[in-house]
């Protein structure tokens, strides 16, 4: 009898789990640091709205600007459809932080559906080619 060796999936190693971890972790914290501190916050935002040019000002409205065309919400979702397609590390890294910085920032829908899609591609064979 012939038995076929079952696909490989796609599991990042203990390492790259920790880095994985890690690095979602640090985007979550600064969203929400950019969020409660910056963005909510009305003394900061009255102080911004008047001229004052600072790096938190400029980050906030960088970050403003990009919550409202949904940017991290797209691309969160667009990462994790092609690590869905073709899972790898940096397509998972690229989607996770996205997808923190999404949920936080007020793009949710997308970035929820990324997150999702990201535990589908840890189901995903790996590629034999590379």
């Amino acid at each position: 009898m012939d038995h076929e060796q079952p696909r490989r999936l796609f599991l990042p190693t203990a390492r790259q789990t920790n880095w994985l971890i890690a690095a979602g972790l640090i985007c979550l914290g600064y969203a929400l640091y950019l969020r409660y501190l910056a963005i909510e916050n009305s003394q900061v935002g009255l102080a911004c709205q008047a001229g004052l040019d600072t790096w938190l000002c400029f980050t906030r409205r960088v970050t403003i600007m990009l919550f409202q065309y949904s940017v991290f919400g797209i691309v969160a979702l667009a990462t994790a459809i092609l690590n869905l397609i073709r899972p790898s590390l940096v397509l998972t890294l690229l989607s996770l932080t996205a997808a923190a910085f999404g949920i936080v920032l007020y793009n949710v829908n997308l970035s929820a559906l990324a997150a999702g899609l990201l535990i589908l591609s840890l189901a995903r064979p790996v590629s034999d080619t590379v």
